[in-house]
């Protein structure tokens, strides 16, 4: 028992190499009394257990023992003693370079026409870095002054030229540049602007960053040659790589037709599937259009163009002179005008894009031409706004509000709309955007958005997630609620009224899906109302007509305004003379029930339970009215069954007998039908979210007060119970809901206006037509022919 207690102190220390002085001091003295201060006949015995642990562990016991004399006891495995520290070893990661071309052709740009975009961009930075260093060294330009880029194709050979002027490569850039992947030579300059205390990076337009736009080429060609003279050397350098292969050239040129004064020409060899289209003139131009049109450089491309002239033609005419027989032929010449076909260069983009000009310089005009060749529209914008943002991030920007909405809604409420043009130094991104720039229910605006240090993927084509986005989302998004606020506050109201017909769905989608500008949205929002059936009015207008003890704004949902004004909900209010809102779109109820409140008032629906309108007169009325009706209301209950959740006695109805309100919580009727005509509705949901229905009753109408008689008199009547069914169902039409079954119904008011019917012929039998019928009321009825009786 010793020894055991002896090795679990001993795996103890192995477990807690940093033990205490203590704990060794502890040990020690239990290894001393189990085999030094034992009698020598319990010794040996002692020893022999001791002996049974492994040697390692005796050995490190040992050790432990001698080094408990010291300050400072150091515990280690004997194992662990022994080994040296491992040598760590360094590798490069190992790229198969055949394999990252073609994931860089194959899978990092969406679209193939992106080619031209990278490859011009290139040829801008060319051109920019010629430019910059020019200042310094101004005999860099002797060769060739013009800083430009000329594009032409080729149908019958299936190539594309693109020639720059620019700064050029020598043979060891050539290598650095195009011969490494991923190895941006603008990345390097600009770099080496910033390291510079006389130079400012800022001053350039350089665009490259990643050092894969050049191979954005093989999307099309299957080999590519560049031709390059460098403003610093005298040779020409020939580079040409092939696609699916991870090997290229480099040779120096020899023939003088090809010498350049200076700059690069890179010659792509189109694709057999990719030479129809891109070989096309055409085709070229207008993806320079859409790409490129605001480079900084002229960009020159080879078109078909014509002209008419006129040309000489020989004709003979014979001419009658004095004597008629005889005859003298005249031969002169006649000229016509002909089309004749001809080839030259033409100027394809627009070097001054108008968000980069002073607002102040721009006329009102220019700006509506624009937003109309740009976006296709047909009239000119309700608002626009032109402005440049400074500080944590630097953009321009110019924004529109279309004159009217597009015929088609998914258009203005899809995932990606193609309104906001993102252009990053000018040269076009993208302008398919899913929320990043601007939310869903503002996507009606169009615009154009340039920055210079926007975070983008390596193919330049999508928005990375960053602060930057999102400080300029909020941003747009400010500016845009300054133009819609703008409109609203305009002089002549029907700006708004036409904004607001156009696209006031798209703010009430925004009270649902943006709860953080609500403060925003909710002056803008405008709606019909009983005391505003024709115009329509603010919720600040609401609330500075509020009576001074109303504590809600009032609301009620329906289909139409008809229905909304005729619906037995809004007949106490009226009464009283309050405003209620009339929601007769979608989108309303569900946009209000987020807004919950406006100006500390709360929106309350009228059409739902515990409706309170205040008075305590009227509260003291109600507790009166609720004993007299308590045995009808429960006798209704019994009858309805699970139809209601309750019955009980109404604050809000003063004309009609009853009226099916909805519960606190789940749809209303409105809702309800709403859902129930949702083409990929689940019909399992409508019994989870169906609101209860509570069914009130009006003590003051004659058909009530009937019923309460009845209750009391006939409570078994079958008569009866006939009638509080259609008088159910009546409540259900009236108040917006839908008989489970319409023909039953129907079969029901057939019957009780036959009985009509035959109770009028019976009553006017043998009496003259001219007597009239005498009108009984209900507290006139007797008790003996009571009609309700069985």
């Amino acid at each position: 028992m010793q020894a055991r207690s002896v090795a679990r102190s001993l795996r103890s220390a192995v477990m807690a190499p940093a033990a205490s002085l203590a704990a060794a001091r502890s040990l020690t003295a239990a290894l001393s009394s189990s085999t030094i201060a034992r009698p020598s006949s319990d010794k040996s015995n002692s020893l022999r257990s001791v002996r049974a642990i492994s040697g390692r562990t005796s050995g490190f016991a040992q050790r432990l023992v001698s080094q408990s004399k010291g300050s400072v006891i150091r515990v280690r495995c004997e194992a662990t003693a022994t080994e040296k520290e491992a040598p760590v070893e360094k590798y490069e990661y190992q790229a198969e370079v055949s394999r990252l071309l073609d994931l860089i052709v194959h899978s990092l740009y969406s679209h193939k026409e992106v080619f031209l975009r990278e490859l011009v961009s290139n040829a801008s930075d060319a051109l920019d870095k010629l430019r910059f260093l020019s200042v310094t060294d101004p005999s860099l330009m002797d060769l060739n002054p013009n800083l430009e880029i000329r594009i032409k194709t080729d149908p019958d050979a299936g190539t594309i030229t693109i020639i720059d002027t620019g700064i050029g490569m020598t043979r060891e850039e050539l290598i650095e540049s195009l011969g490494t992947i991923a190895q941006s030579g603008t990345a390097k300059f600009m770099q080496a602007l910033k390291d510079s205390k006389e130079n400012n990076a800022a001053d350039s337009n350089l665009i490259g960053q990643f050092g894969v736009g050049f191979y954005s080429a093989f999307l099309v060609a299957d080999k590519v040659t560049v031709s390059t003279k460098s403003a610093k050397s005298d040779k020409q350098y020939v580079w040409e790589g092939e696609a699916d292969t991870s090997v290229y050239t480099i040779c120096e040129e020899t023939d003088s037709d090809k010498l350049l004064p200076r700059g690069t020409v890179i010659t792509l060899h189109l694709k057999a599937d990719d030479k129809f289209e891109y070989a096309e003139a055409g085709r070229i131009q207008n993806l320079v259009k859409n790409y490129s049109q605001f480079i900084s450089f002229p960009i020159y491309t080879w078109q078909e163009k014509s002209r008419t002239k006129e040309v000489e033609e020989e004709a003979d005419e014979v001419k009658e002179g004095a004597e008629e027989d005889k005859k003298e032929a005249c031969v002169y010449k006649k000229k016509k005008s002909i089309t004749e076909k001809y080839w030259d260069w033409e100027l394809s983009n627009d070097t001054k894009p108008i968000w980069m000009r002073n607002p102040k310089e721009v006329t009102k005009e220019e700006y509506s031409a624009f937003c109309k060749s740009t976006f296709k529209e047909f009239i000119d914008p309700q608002a626009y706004t032109h402005f440049t943002t400074e500080g944590e991030i630097e953009f321009r920007s110019l924004l529109f509000i279309p004159g009217m909405a597009p015929f088609n809604t998914e258009d203005m409420l899809g995932a990606k709309t193609k309104n906001i043009r993102l252009y990053v130094k000018r040269v076009f991104i993208s302008d398919e955007f899913d929320g990043e720039l601007f939310p869903r229910y503002l996507g009606f605006i169009k615009g154009v958005v340039d920055s210079n240090d926007l975070p983008l993927n390596v193919s330049r084509e999508i928005l990375q997630e960053s602060r930057i986005v999102r400080i300029m989302k909020r941003r747009l998004v400010r500016k845009t609620f300054d133009m819609i606020d703008e409109i609203a506050n305009r002089e002549n109201k029907e700006d708004y009224k036409t904004f607001w017909t156009s696209f006031g769905k798209n703010l009430k989608l925004g009270c649902i899906e943006d709860s953080g500008n609500h403060k925003r949205l909710a002056p803008l929002l405008r709606f019909h109302s009983n005391k505003h059936e024709e115009d329509l009015i603010s919720l600040d207008q609401y609330v500075e007509g509020m009576k001074p003890d109303q504590k809600a704004i009032y609301y009620l949902a329906a289909d139409t305004i008809k229905s909304a004004k005729s619906a037995p909900f809004l007949e106490e209010l009226v009464k009283r003379d309050l405003e209620v809102l009339f929601l007769v779109e979608p989108v309303d109820e569900v946009a209000l029930t987020n807004l919950k409140e406006f100006k500390d008032k709360k929106f309350v629906d009228i059409s739902r339970e515990d409706l309170e309108l205040g008075g305590a007169e009227d509260e003291e009325k109600g507790k009166e009215m609720e004993k007299e009706y308590k045995e009808l209301c429960d006798w209704m209950k019994r009858n309805l069954g699970d139809k209601v959740a309750k019955v009980q006695i109404s604050k809000r109805i003063s004309s009609s007998p009853c009226v099916l309100v909805s519960g606190k919580f789940g749809w209303s009727a409105n809702m309800e039908r709403i859902m129930k005509a949702q083409t990929l509705g689940d019909s399992s949901h409508m019994d989870f979210m169906r609101g209860q229905r509570i069914l009130e009753i009006n003590p003051n109408h004659p058909i009530v007060q009937d019923l309460n008689r009845t209750s009391k008199v006939a409570p078994q009547s079958s008569q009866s119970q006939k009638m509080l069914d259609l008088l159910y169902e009546t409540a259900l039409l009236s108040s917006g809901y839908t008989p489970e079954s319409p023909a039953e119904f129907g079969a029901k008011v057939y019957e009780m206006m036959s009985l009509a019917l035959a109770g009028k012929s019976e009553s006017t039998a043998g009496e003259p037509s001219t007597s009239q019928a005498e009108v009984v009321e209900a507290s006139e009825v007797i008790t003996e022919n009571d009609p309700w009786k069985s």
